[in-house]
């Protein structure tokens, strides 16, 4: 089975999406082009382990019941809450569900995401990515200066 692969280029924005419910794939799918983002679709489980393993993504979008009937079933999202962070630390992961209370901490700690939205938020989407991101980026600041000064020392000696 033959796969097209989009490649992604060093100035690009990578995003990857997984969704199951076409409505929120499509209001997913256009926030973040709006955004600038270049989007991958996983289809399946397998195919998003592939794709997330192989880009470094920015942003990642998952839905709750994706590829299952009961969110215990969703191997796309077990496998991200089970990943060592140094695998994952790259990308900003939202999680949307129907049962969610949109930025909530505490259910985003305990489904091991950046964000958690609840669908009927979607139409602030493009908002609420951006504002995940932003939040995770001024959290990862401290580490990447001090990792950016480790690199910069290293090249001095």
């Amino acid at each position: 089975m033959s796969q097209n692969f989009d490649f992604v280029g060093s100035e690009d924005k990578p995003a990857l999406i997984a969704f199951s419910t076409p409505e929120w794939l499509e209001a997913a799918k256009t926030a973040l082009e709006e955004l600038g983002y270049k989007v991958h679709t996983a289809a399946t489980h397998s195919d998003f382990l592939m794709r997330f393993s192989q880009v470094r993504y920015q942003v990642v979008i998952v839905e709750e019941l994706f590829g299952a009937h009961v969110p215990a079933e969703n191997l796309t999202l077990k496998s991200l809450q089970t990943m060592p962070v140094g695998q994952r630390r790259h990308a900003t992961v939202l999680l949307i569900g129907n049962d969610f209370q949109t930025f909530t901490p505490m259910e985003a700690f305990q489904n091991s995401v950046h964000a958690v939205i609840n669908s009927s938020e979607l139409f602030l989407l493009k908002q609420l990515i951006e504002k995940a991101v932003a939040d995770n980026n001024a959290f990862l600041q401290s580490y990447r200066d001090v990792q950016a000064r480790i690199i910069a020392s290293g090249t001095r000696s």
